[in-house]
């Protein structure tokens, strides 16, 4: 990567529109603005749902990192019980389709687990690359 940037925050539901906000204004002129909001959007509300970043004191966070042809979103979150999979998109729950999404933009996806949290990130191409 020829540049990162990264960004913390609080495991609030609320906090998604400011990660959503802080990769719009990253990707300006530099990549897939849309997708990478989606990406974050999801990645970000799954770490505040899924994961102990949605308890009390919880965080998480977004790592967008700059590559000639690609960029990297990644979200870090501290863990917990389940682990990120694709869900069966034909069942009728609400829900359980964001890493489908991202599956079907990024050019390549997924989770990095430590004994204290994960990471779960996605390649989009960059446009003109």
């Amino acid at each position: 990567m020829l540049s990162k940037w990264c960004r913390p925050f609080p495991g609030l539901a609320e906090e998604v529109a400011h990660a959503r906000h802080f990769v719009a204004s990253l990707m300006a002129d530099r990549g897939p603005v849309d997708d990478a909001v989606l990406v974050v959007s999801e990645l970000a509300t799954n770490a505040v749902r899924h994961s102990l970043s949605g308890s009390a004191g919880g965080w998480f966070l977004v790592i967008v990192g700059f590559g000639d042809d690609l960029v990297r979103i990644e979200v870090i979150d501290q863990g917990g019980e389940r682990v990120p999979h694709l869900c069966d998109v034909t069942s009728q729950e609400e829900g359980g389709r964001g890493l489908a999404l991202i599956a079907a933009c990024a050019k390549d996806w997924g989770v990095k687990n430590w004994p204290d949290g994960r990471c779960v990130w996605a390649d989009l191409v960059r446009e003109g690359a």
